[in-house]
């Protein structure tokens, strides 16, 4: 199971340690602010109340360990790009960072945040959903119930005919397009055979999506 700890307890960060604990991943929460510990210690796996920036800190708590590090912190844009940088020195694997703007996202990327995400455009939950799974892509939201992602053909599929997967009729999920080595198969029929790194183009209602998206 991923665990993941989550820097800056904010609106954004809020959201995005309770949805990946409604997920049932262990998440450790790190904020400065009392209140917002208080907030989440019955939620969280751990909540701790602590300067990231301060010497030790991160080490103390075993960051290292941690399969993913969500950089959230608010609108302190020094305080973000170094606690990135720390995160990346101690030598943790995959650092997701949150940005305010464009030119602080470029920043980000240059001193080694893994990703970058804006709360404008990846909502908590969102980005919840896409760091867990093993196959999501991207995802375009249609409506609060319907969706559109693109994700990499899960491995039990591959060598399957479309009629064979039966995507439709297991999953309610529609294949629109297939990208393959940068071409499009657009609306490919039903004995098209899914390939090594195939990437899906599908549409269907969120709770179906989220099935097939995890599905082994």
């Amino acid at each position: 199971m991923k665990q993941f700890a989550v820097i800056g307890l904010g609106r954004f960060g809020s959201s995005l340690a309770r949805t990946l604990i409604r997920m049932g991943y262990e998440v450790l929460a790190i904020d400065t602010n009392e209140a917002n510990i208080n907030n989440m210690a019955d939620v969280v796996t751990h909540a701790v109340q602590a300067n990231a920036l301060e010497d030790g800190v991160l080490k103390s708590l075993g960051i290292r360990n941690f399969d993913v590090v969500i950089v959230a912190i608010g609108q302190d844009i020094q305080s973000s790009i170094l606690v990135t940088v720390m995160l990346k020195e101690i030598g943790v694997k995959k650092v997701v960072a949150k940005a305010t703007n464009e030119l602080h996202g470029k920043v980000l990327e240059r001193v080694g945040a893994d990703i970058v995400v804006f709360p404008e455009r990846d909502m908590g939950e969102r980005v919840a959903r896409w760091l867990v799974s093993r196959n999501i892509i991207d995802q375009i939201n249609l409506s609060p119930d319907y969706s559109l992602i693109e994700m990499a053909t899960p491995e039990k599929f591959l060598g399957k005919t479309l009629q064979e997967a039966d995507l439709r009729k297991k999953y309610g999920v529609t294949v629109l397009a297939i990208r393959r080595n940068g071409e499009f198969i657009i609306s490919p029929g039903a004995r098209q055979v899914l390939e090594k790194n195939d990437i899906l183009i599908v549409i269907g209602q969120n709770e179906k999506l989220k099935l097939f998206e995890t599905t082994d």
